[in-house]
């Protein structure tokens, strides 16, 4: 495999990453592992695209595209794709990496049918790298931003209570780490009234890596005026 090609896919998995991260600051469900997966896999199937004409064209097929069931197969695995990727409660989307792990896979197996093994055994080394470990190098060496997760709560709330007071006390900071990347952050939100006057609080909370999903419940629990907590780790 020639040079250029490996900057090519170097430089897929660059700016993927890129795009990935200004995703993630922004708390997009775009972040840096569907990104980096879609950007390396369309630059190898590009590159598939590329030089298949030159191995199998010629004056004996003039009219010959390789590549046109190759087209195909990149479309249809788009609906297996959709059909991993799930709207769960608070209008949190899951799914994004697997689907496009599946769509990349597409790509895998193109290259390796034209006969670029070389360029496929490069890809599946990158994608694999943009899935496990370089977000697990961003998380240690990039800004505190991109180190949190969401959690999905539903907060049964007492009759009469203060629903701002209670936001307020949920967004708190902690009292042993009082910086801005410890506090919790509401990223969704919807109430609901009941009929025995309480209220339902669905949430979506961007939280610091470090803390525990046991942590938040019990810390939420012991709220006044709340009277059950219902917790996922998303």
């Amino acid at each position: 495999m020639g040079f250029e090609m490996i900057f090519k896919l170097s430089l897929a998995l660059i700016f993927g990453l890129l795009i990935g991260i200004d995703r993630q600051l922004k708390q997009k469900q775009l972040g840096l592992r569907p990104s980096m997966v879609i950007c390396v896999a369309s630059c190898l199937i590009t590159i598939v695209s590329i030089h298949a004409f030159d191995k199998f064209g010629g004056m004996n097929h003039p009219n010959m595209d390789p590549m046109r069931l190759a087209a195909q197969i990149v479309s249809g695995v788009g609906f297996i794709g959709a059909g991993v990727i799930l709207r769960r409660s608070n209008e949190v989307i899951s799914g994004l990496t697997s689907a496009a792990l599946i769509w990349s896979a597409s790509a895998l197996g193109i290259a390796i049918g034209v006969g670029f093994y070389m360029e496929a055994f490069f890809g599946v080394i990158l994608l694999m790298t943009a899935v496990n470990a370089i977000p697990v190098l961003v998380k240690w060496i990039g800004p505190q931003s991109l180190s949190r997760h969401d959690v999905a709560l539903r907060i049964l709330v007492e009759p009469n209570a203060r629903m701002t007071e209670l936001i307020q006390l949920i967004e708190r900071k902690y009292p042993n780490k009082p910086n801005k990347s410890s506090e919790f952050k509401i990223r969704y939100m919807k109430l609901k009234d009941l009929e025995n006057n309480c209220q339902w609080i669905d949430l979506t909370l961007s939280v610091p890596e470090f803390q525990y999903t046991t942590e938040i419940y019990y810390a939420i629990k012991k709220i006044d005026h709340v009277r059950s907590v219902e917790i996922e780790h998303l």
